[in-house]
């Protein structure tokens, strides 16, 4: 069971909710499984407590709570323009699972979703479906399934990234991406390769790392782990998404980038992107009416379009920065710059 820091809170998934008709779907049982000394409360409809007016994001974070539910609607959403498409037209995503394991500064589900308890969809079967049904009309697609959470953190608990990468496999057209930050790739590795489904690795300085991505694995472990997927054959992508103006930033990403190129052969990856930190502003102030323990949330931004980030000429030197870096090792046509604002 996952263990919180604070010892005067519960454990993470003490408690585990069901909506009903969701129980006996066979991807509920088997996460039920693995939590057997979980309280199980029946609940009618997740709404009922996800969606609860007044909840206390930040202290619920520190004894996350698991729901397992039914998704009725809702299996594909078309991008944001604030997320790279990589030059596909038909770009989706879905949401397997609302928030996730890991607790970044600068997430923006702290201001989009009501409650941070974990939030599951069992019924895998109804995704796949729908996704073969808009593949009949807007092949190609490319599809990211891990846009809501980390998908790959979660598999010791739900198998899901091993079941999206035999469906993207078995579906001609349907190219899939799977962003993390973790290290679970062992829990994947007996998956056969293929060109269906991206790994895609956020990379972040150590300094960022221990500053603003709690709980989340170090940079050389990430580093790790990315590199054992490249040298097996996966399609793998670096992702420097969000870039951070912290202080000395160009020092720590100087410095990250050193070690990114010592322990990873460039020649094995698939692409590069990279971005500056942009959040919805609406997003944003409730972030910041939630927490002031954050120099991330607060710092100054410039709001424009109703997205807010850096303004611009300090995004065109951070992004030119590392984007030149990027390009030095891998080649412009491998580095793509995500700058929508």
């Amino acid at each position: 069971m996952v263990k919180t820091q604070a010892s005067c809170y519960l454990p993470a998934f003490s408690h585990i909710y069901v909506e009903d008709g969701a129980r006996e779907l066979p991807l509920a049982r088997a996460v039920l499984s693995r939590f057997p000394g979980a309280q199980v409360v029946p609940v009618g409809r997740y709404q009922e407590l996800f969606n609860r007016s007044n909840q206390e994001w930040r202290l619920q974070k520190k004894s996350v709570k698991l729901i397992l539910a039914r998704k009725h609607d809702g299996f594909l959403y078309p991008l944001s323009d604030i997320a790279p498409s990589f030059g596909h037209e038909n770009f989706y995503y879905n949401i397997l699972m609302m928030n996730c394991l890991y607790d970044c500064d600068y997430c923006y589900l702290q201001g989009m979703y009501p409650s941070a308890n974990l939030l599951l969809f069992c019924n895998q079967e109804d995704y796949f479906r729908h996704t073969e049904a808009v593949l009949r009309e807007r092949a190609p697609l490319y599809l990211c399934i891990s846009y809501e959470t980390d998908l790959l953190a979660f598999e010791p608990v739900a198998p899901l990234t091993r079941s999206w990468i035999d469906f993207a496999r078995s579906q001609p057209g349907l190219l899939i991406e799977i962003r993390t930050k973790s290290t679970q790739y062992a829990k994947i590795r007996d998956v056969p390769p293929t060109p269906s489904a991206i790994l895609a690795w956020t990379l972040s300085p150590q300094e960022v790392v221990q500053q603003f991505e709690p709980r989340t694995p170090s940079l050389s472990a990430r580093l790790r782990a990315l590199s054992r997927a490249a040298e097996d054959g996966w399609p793998v992508r670096l992702c420097f998404d969000p870039i951070l103006r912290v202080d000395h930033w160009r020092e720590a990403y100087s410095r990250m980038l050193d070690e990114v190129e010592r322990s990873v052969d460039g020649a094995r990856l698939r692409d590069a992107c990279l971005g500056v930190f942009r959040m919805n502003r609406d997003y944003l102030a409730r972030i910041r009416r939630q927490r002031e323990d954050s120099r991330v949330i607060h710092y100054p931004y410039e709001q424009r379009g109703g997205i807010a980030s850096y303004p611009r000429e300090h995004r065109q030197e951070m992004i030119e920065f590392v984007a030149q870096r990027l390009r030095r090792w891998l080649g412009g046509e491998k580095v793509v710059v995500v700058d929508p604002v």
